[in-house]
């Protein structure tokens, strides 16, 4: 297949430190190309998917400028005559392209904006357009309108070390964007009451209410022996330190569409301990590789038992049921679908 697969242009495909979804549509791309399809990416110019590439800029935004670039993508898109076009963007990519009977698949990584699924329900070709969601919390928001296909995202296994052991006084890891609705600081709270090391790793948001919850609720707490930050940290770094964690603490405080990872963590063999939020329950089952929670509390006692988890049950979960060849394989199915329809 002829495949065009798009996604917002603010950070490159594959992503050097921060970005999940573009991590994910780097390894698409590679299983659809081992498959034998044809792809062409849309994305930011510094992308280096090994697949031919059509570079935009953009803002994070969106402004009359990037309707401007939208309609340069439709005329490529057209004018390639491709079998299907697949965005993990913003849906305005694809907006002049919802009246063709082109087959379109608009996959959700984060909380559908309903009022514009309706929209393009009503501008779009009868059987044209299809969406995905990234786990069921997120394709049921989509089912209240049309229906939707859940398909969970992956790693490529073989990218992760297995540790089937770590040291006794092995730290407890958090990574993410250092802001409050990750819990950063409920990090450190877990960390501090059941006197565990913690290493903190992730980026520090530009925007200043992100920069004054830093400097309020985490850094005081920085003494570079309990509780450490590092910072961002790349795929082998981020490798190293989940290999090496007693367990990976997931304690977000808002609805996680997916997380992954929290999957990155299992393929290192490393317990997910995390509440009982969005689609943190289609990843951990509750004591066989991590712990659901409802308070911290629940966490502080998570901790204290994560040793009666299996590492290796971890890793199992990670490649039977988020392995990156299984993500391309229904992808690739429901591309097929759509074209004959």
């Amino acid at each position: 297949m002829k495949i065009a697969i798009i996604v917002n242009p603010l950070i490159p495909v594959p992503p050097e430190k921060y970005g999940g979804i573009e991590r994910i549509v780097y390894m698409l791309i590679q299983e659809l190309k081992s498959f034998g399809h044809d792809i062409t990416l849309f994305a930011h110019p510094d992308s280096a998917a090994g697949c031919k590439l059509v570079s935009y800029t953009g803002s994070e935004y969106f402004n009359f400028k990037d309707f401007v670039k939208i309609n340069a993508i439709t005329a490529k898109i057209i004018f390639n005559q491709f079998d299907i076009v697949h965005t993990f963007g913003r849906m305005s990519n694809i907006a002049l392209l919802m009246p063709s009977k082109l087959p379109k698949i608009i996959s959700y990584q984060l909380p559908p904006t309903l009022s514009q699924i309706k929209k393009a329900i009503k501008l779009s070709r009868k059987n044209s357009l299809h969406f995905t969601g990234c786990s069921d919390y997120i394709a049921n928001q989509i089912r209240t309108l049309t229906p939707a296909s859940t398909i969970y995202n992956g790693v490529n296994i073989n990218d992760y070390t297995f540790s089937q052991m770590v040291i006794e006084d092995a730290p407890l890891f958090f990574l993410g964007r250092i802001q409050v609705d990750k819990g950063t600081h409920i990090a450190i709270d877990v960390a501090k009451r059941t006197n565990k090391k913690l290493i903190i790793a992730g980026n520090i948001p530009n925007e200043q209410i992100h920069q004054d919850y830093f400097k309020a609720y985490v850094e005081p707490f920085i003494d570079g022996e309990q509780i450490s930050y590092i910072g961002p940290v790349n795929d082998q770094q981020k490798n190293n330190l989940l290999g090496k964690a007693l367990a990976f603490l997931m304690p977000v405080t808002w609805d996680e569409p997916f997380g992954i990872v929290m999957v990155e963590a299992l393929a290192c063999g490393t317990p997910v301990i995390g509440f009982r939020r969005g689609a943190i329950p289609e990843v951990i089952k509750d004591g066989i590789n991590g712990f659901i929670c409802d308070e911290v509390t629940d966490m502080v006692n998570a901790v204290h038992k994560v040793d009666k988890i299996s590492r290796k049950a971890c890793r199992d979960v990670a490649s039977e049921k988020f392995r990156s060849t299984k993500l391309a394989k229904q992808y690739e199915h429901l591309y097929l679908t759509a074209i004959t329809q």
